[in-house]
């Protein structure tokens, strides 16, 4: 029974602590602007295919099917942490195993799996300590953006560890005490017969000792994950369900500015047309102005680089990091936040996202390719938020680099970029014979 109490406690507060996380992260969505979603079968389908199957990771083959690995080991090992969590409020032992050949299956592909995930944990804790990957680097990348990766992955290390040394103890536990064995174990059988020499007592202290350090450091890593990059656990699933599922060189228009141009091609329109309320702001200047995918955008970085790794105007020396606008996007978000929820959206810092985070260079260095939000593995659309930046200095700063300004000016007044009359379009032609057809 003190064993069900301890447990009890130990997941209240758990559970109390987790709660409390999550609705200071969660509460901010509701200063973000509304977006609509549609065509959720579509969605289902790249949730499978880029979440599940893991599709896009793979084009970094090793890395990716390590990655791959590790992610869906997590899913299997996921039923033996769900069976420990009923066993500890129970006070049970291995309370699934009624499930018979399905439980055999799932405690056997577990215990693989926890083998195959610490061997990749290690050569990923090895890339970040010993080997320079490029990718890991960058202005934006701080000491402790490194040290939460190590830790992270720390952290799942012990895990593995603690759970195939719970599963080699509980072999050799119940075959001293003469308990029926359930489950299947085929790497903690191999690891049991280094321990065969142990005494009965020895045998369940270290049972309970693994028992209970990989269910607290379960607890603890849950805890921990919302302050670290490696909320993408929560989240990367989801954030793929909520991308952008139209073609990626798609820009979405702003419906204010639509309605315009519609009312000035036919003023006839104006009659029919809806008295909306005038857009409070044009594009982002801040966090409050994104939209609530751009924050789950957000808080879904892994932090991978990847979206750097192939930005052109990074490449060619530019300051643009896409990885470092989603960074300062949540970033901005978490300072702010705690201020619009209790002076509301007309609250002022004196800071902006544009200015105090991100440059009108980095802005404005961006190519629109695409090319970032091709690799991100969960489905990250950079270049909106980016585009939406842009139209905020555009269209109420005025505040675009002197060659887009003289564009800009050229179309107003001429109806094109050049800086000719529309009288003077066919000029260049004038002295080139051709033959005309009727």
């Amino acid at each position: 029974m003190l064993k069900q109490i301890l447990f009890g406690i130990s997941l209240l507060v758990t559970l109390g602590v987790f709660a409390y996380t999550m609705r200071q992260l969660f509460y901010n969505f509701r200063f973000t602007k509304p977006k609509k979603l549609t065509d959720f079968g579509q969605r289902l389908l790249v949730t499978f295919k880029v979440a599940i199957l893991q599709s896009k990771i793979m084009r970094f083959p090793f890395a990716g099917v390590l990655h791959a690995l590790v992610f869906w080991g997590f899913i299997v090992i996921l039923f033996g942490s769900i069976e420990m969590v009923f066993d500890g409020l129970a006070g049970t032992e291995r309370m699934f195993s009624f499930l018979g050949g399905f439980y055999d299956f799932l405690t056997g592909a577990g215990d693989v799996f926890a083998f195959i995930i610490l061997i990749s944990i290690l050569i990923f804790l090895a890339r970040r300590l010993f080997f320079r990957v490029q990718r890991f680097y960058g202005v934006e990348m701080k000491p402790v953006s490194k040290a939460d990766a190590n830790l992270a992955l720390s952290f799942i290390l012990l895990l593995m560890v603690s759970l195939l040394g719970m599963n080699t103890f509980y072999l050799l536990d119940a075959s001293a005490a003469g308990r029926p064995l359930v489950g299947n174990y085929p790497v903690s059988e191999r690891i049991a017969t280094l321990f065969q020499g142990m005494s009965p007592e020895q045998l369940h202290f270290w049972h309970e000792f693994n028992w209970w350090f990989h269910i607290l450091l379960i607890f603890v890593f849950a805890n921990v994950l919302p302050y670290s990059k490696h909320f993408h656990v929560f989240m990367s699933v989801p954030n793929v369900f909520v991308s952008r599922i139209e073609p990626l060189g798609v820009v979405d228009n702003m419906d204010s500015i639509t309605r315009e141009v519609k009312l000035m091609l036919d003023p006839s329109l104006a009659a029919d047309a809806p008295a909306d309320a005038p857009p409070s702001r044009f594009g982002v200047a801040d966090a409050e102005d994104v939209t609530w995918v751009n924050y789950m955008n957000a808080l879904s970085c892994t932090e991978c680089g990847r979206c750097t790794a192939v930005c052109p105007a990074n490449i060619t020396g530019k300051l643009l990091s896409p990885r470092k606008i989603m960074m300062d996007l949540r970033a901005r978000m978490k300072e702010k936040g705690p201020g619009l929820a209790k002076n509301g959206l007309q609250y002022d810092d004196g800071k902006a996202l544009i200015g105090s985070y991100i440059s009108e260079e980095e802005l404005w260095a961006c190519t629109m390719c695409n090319a970032c939000a091709m690799e991100c593995p969960v489905n990250i659309h950079q270049p909106s938020l980016i585009l939406d930046m842009r139209r905020y200095l555009v269209l109420e700063k005025s505040a675009a680099p002197g060659g887009l300004n003289a564009a800009f000016t050229n179309i107003e007044n001429n109806g094109a970029p050049w800086q000719f009359s529309p009288y003077d379009r066919l000029k260049w032609a004038e002295d080139l014979s051709m033959n005309n057809i009727d």
